[in-house]
């Protein structure tokens, strides 16, 4: 499993149902008490987005096809011009609340809601709940506010969704959860893929020879056992030259990136579940209760204990 791919695997919780949005001008609509990630995406017209949260922020305008990465519980507004006042504030992601603040024409049924005229922007929103500190790994990728212009890669996803979610039929929840899944990860690969993008060193090291591979089996079995000589035998180099040549693209060795892992997967497991602290040590590779500890303190600045009861 590839990096991305496991950060999103391990990170999300649940996937809000996606809802499609069609607003005859004037519309606006407030979100607050958000998930920590939505995607946003204009199939048809084009809208607005401003972060409320940051009055340095300018809002930035959605033509149809492009995709737009909110991440954080930020407060933000979704309208047909940047200076419409809300007409309503929706609360939460999965289970959300509709708070009508103006004159508003929206109908507000499981999935859709809007009056569907001529001249009306049509809209898709999924949001994620992302948990603990592998869910913070994956959102320190994105700024507050991505915006992802419309493209041929993601056309054909935002089709697939848009067509699926104006039907009702079983499984439906299934499906869409899924599209959604899709148009999240292609709008991260494009996000990353900009000319002046800044990703982490380890998206850019996965396509790097041997570092790519090493990575991966990292990330498929943290807890084994692993040497720098065994990961270079893996991988097909020497094992000076694959120490060189991971650390240049990833940025720190290779024993250094997994303990890093480890230690988020730690916090994460001392968070989420009741597991013994030596039931945890093992989950992440350590066969010894105090040495995992011990790195775990140098890691995260308190013991596997007070880290569960200060994070409780």
């Amino acid at each position: 499993m590839d990096v991305l791919s496991d950060l999103l695997h391990r990170a999300r919780a649940n996937s809000a149902l996606v809802r499609q949005m069609i607003q005859r001008p004037p519309w606006s609509m407030a979100f607050a008490e958000n998930p920590a990630l939505t995607v946003v995406t204009a199939l048809g017209g084009a809208a607005w987005i401003r972060l409320d949260d940051d009055p340095r922020a300018t809002p930035v305008r959605l033509a149809a096809g492009d995709i737009a990465l909110i991440s954080g519980t930020h407060r933000y507004t979704v309208a047909d011009a940047p200076d419409t006042p809300p007409q309503v504030v929706i609360r939460g992601g999965s289970a959300p609340v509709f708070e009508a603040v103006g004159p508003c024409r929206q109908s507000l049924a499981p999935r859709t809601y809007g009056d569907g005229l001529p001249g009306a922007t049509v809209l898709l929103r999924g949001a994620y709940d992302l948990r603990g500190d592998v869910g913070e790994r994956l959102l320190a990728m994105l700024p507050p506010l991505a915006v992802v212009p419309a493209g041929p890669r993601t056309s054909g996803a935002l089709d697939l969704l848009a067509t699926e979610t104006a039907l009702d039929e079983p499984g439906q929840d299934a499906v869409l959860n899924r599209l959604l899944d899709l148009v999240l990860v292609l709008a991260l690969r494009a996000w990353c893929a900009r000319p002046n993008a800044e990703p982490p060193s380890w998206q850019t090291a996965l396509t790097t020879p041997a570092v790519g591979d090493a990575l991966r089996l990292l990330h498929e079995d943290p807890a084994r056992r692993w040497t720098v000589a065994e990961l270079a035998a893996q991988v097909g180099q020497s094992r000076a030259t694959f120490a060189a040549h991971f650390t240049a693209a990833v940025g720190e060795p290779p024993l250094t990136y997994l303990t890093t892992w480890r230690m988020v997967l730690a916090a994460d497991l001392l968070r989420d579940t009741d597991d013994t602290v030596a039931a945890v040590a093992h989950a992440v590779g350590y066969a010894d209760a105090f040495a995992f500890s011990v790195a775990f303190k140098r890691a995260r600045g308190h013991s596997p204990s007070d880290w569960r009861r200060l994070d409780g």
